[in-house]
């Protein structure tokens, strides 16, 4: 069949073509990829299309838009048209399909079937269209065709398009499904009770002299408003029979309303940790460059309130309800759960958006497998960890740790300080601690920052109410004999370097000062404005 084999080479066309799977990429990131930078903006220009027609529409039952409101109208349907078929494309890949289907008959040695593929690929399209958020597209586009003017009534279809765009209604839309069995044991009850109570008014009030209830229709919408608690009036009871009737249907009404709001309130309720995170998740994507805190203990909360003061972004992880409860009181992002976990770390931005994590959990074990997790995600990530044994520091290291510490040989070295100094120790701290806002930050020089290649007097820090405290630095000095330097892990500490030194890519300038200075410093830094 020259026509099948030559449909088979144009997929393979397709398969192969680079410019095919960027476009079909492109697409897929602007209608389906919720993590898309360009998704939002879309989003939005979408809602606003869909309020427009929708106001247009209602606007235009008493006021002729002319011109104006059939060129919006084609405009808007073309849109939504379009947009209808490329979610129709992108929801398989039907060239794959006959691919798929042409391989195995070469496989097997049997004749390619066309029809068979074909058939296979459609049933895949049917499938999307038959999707409750597809057959609303289709509703909201096909009656502007129509020449018969009630048919728009069906435009008002494009308001459930809103759940597409908006994650708050979708998540709306989610909650209640999750409820659907007793929604729908509700409204089997309900639909008992209204045929019950329309039934029983009917046979009371059909004859009665005076009676406002003429037929069964009537006694449904009686039923209906009155076991909704609106009551227009319009249709009364005027037998005792009727009027009993009515009191037990509005004890009913009153039963279900409770019932219903009960089951809406409950879905919320159990639906509201995982808002709460998907919140989270959305600024950290937004935002991203800020820091994992896993763990909210002792050394978490001192370290979050460093951070907090020092205005950068960061997110608290901790299992315990409690601490989680403490740290969104004092205002922080923070997310019940295990830090271990892989798909909790990469949806706050492990793999790209997150600058470092901090693991400070009270066990090892646990700082040693979230080290372990992270790195893996992350191979350029830095990370703290905690060590609360001196055997454990060794083997954080060799997990993918950059830095550890210990809580407690930290204490003893500023008890033992203390002891020996007390006086300077007390001054030092003061100003440490942030008490006089005062603070010391190791502030990294970039590739293209402004300061590489400069040298350190050339960068006036009395000028900007700062000291230099010294450069820390992974190279050697060439004049490192007039420098007081101290071994770091990977690097090595220059107290106080002269002005003659050059600063390159890579050091960090330890400085010390107020810490509006410091912030001061390091936004004109970023900004490249030194």
């Amino acid at each position: 069949m020259p026509f099948a084999r030559l449909l088979v080479q144009g997929c393979y066309v397709l398969d192969d073509s680079p410019r095919y799977r960027r476009v079909k990429r492109f697409f897929y990131d602007l209608l389906e990829n919720p993590h898309a930078p360009v998704r939002p903006y879309f989003d939005l220009g979408m809602i606003l299309l869909v309020l427009a027609s929708v106001f247009f529409l209602i606007y235009d039952v008493k006021n002729d838009l002319g011109l104006f409101g059939d060129v919006f109208e084609r405009v808007a349907v073309g849109i939504f048209l379009l947009e209808y078929l490329l979610r129709l494309w992108l929801y398989s890949d039907s060239h794959r399909i006959l691919i798929d289907h042409y391989e195995r008959a070469e496989f097997i040695g049997a004749p390619f079937r066309l029809w068979p593929a074909l058939r296979e690929a459609a049933v895949k399209k049917w499938d999307y269209m038959i999707t409750p958020l597809a057959v609303i597209d289709l509703l909201a586009i096909v009656p502007s065709y129509r020449p018969l003017r009630f048919l728009r009534i069906f435009l008002l279809f494009r308001l459930f398009k809103l759940f597409r765009y908006s994650r708050g209604i979708d998540r709306f839309g989610q909650v209640l499904s999750e409820k659907r069995f007793e929604f729908l044991i509700l409204f089997f009850f309900l639909v008992f009770v209204v045929f019950t109570a329309a039934s029983a008014i009917y046979f009371f009030e059909a004859r009665a002299e005076g009676g406002d209830i003429d037929s069964f229709f009537d006694g449904i919408y009686w039923a209906l408003v009155t076991i909704s608690t609106v009551g227009y009036g319009d249709i009364t009871p005027h037998t005792p029979e009727g009027r009993l009737v009515t009191l037990v249907l509005i004890l009913c009404g009153i039963a279900v309303i409770a019932f219903a709001t009960s089951i809406i309130v409950t879905a919320f309720s159990e639906k509201m940790p995982e808002v709460r995170r998907s919140r989270i998740f959305a600024e950290l994507e937004k935002r991203g460059n800020h820091t994992i805190i896993c763990g909210f203990g002792r050394v978490g909360q001192v370290v979050a309130g460093q951070l907090q003061r020092d205005r950068e972004r960061f997110v608290v992880i901790d299992p315990d309800e409690g601490s989680i409860a403490l740290a969104r009181q004092k205002g922080y992002l923070a997310v019940e759960g295990n830090a271990e976990s892989r798909e909790l770390l990469e949806n706050l931005g492990i793999a790209g958006r997150a600058r470092r994590i901090l693991c400070l959990a009270g066990d090892d074990v646990v700082n040693m497998y979230i080290t372990l997790t992270a790195r893996h995600l992350n191979p350029g990530i830095e990370i703290l960890s905690r060590a609360n044994r001196e055997e454990t520091v060794d083997k954080l290291l060799k997990a993918g740790a950059n830095h550890t510490i210990m809580p407690f040989k930290a204490l003893a070295l500023v008890a033992g300080e203390y002891a020996g100094q007390p006086v300077a120790f007390e001054a030092i701290h003061g100003m440490l601690s942030g008490e006089k806002g005062l603070g010391m930050e190791a502030i990294p020089i970039c590739r293209s920052s402004p300061l590489d290649g400069r040298t350190v007097g050339d960068i006036d820090f009395g000028g900007r109410r700062l000291m230099l405290f010294g450069v820390i630095s992974g190279r050697e000095p060439e004049d490192a004999a007039r420098h007081a330097s101290y071994d770091l892990a990977t690097r090595r500490f220059l107290f106080n370097p002269g002005p003659d030194f050059v600063l390159r890519a890579g050091d960090f300038l330890v400085v010390f000062g107020p810490q509006l200075s410091i912030v001061h410093f390091r936004d004109q830094l970023e900004r490249r404005k030194l």
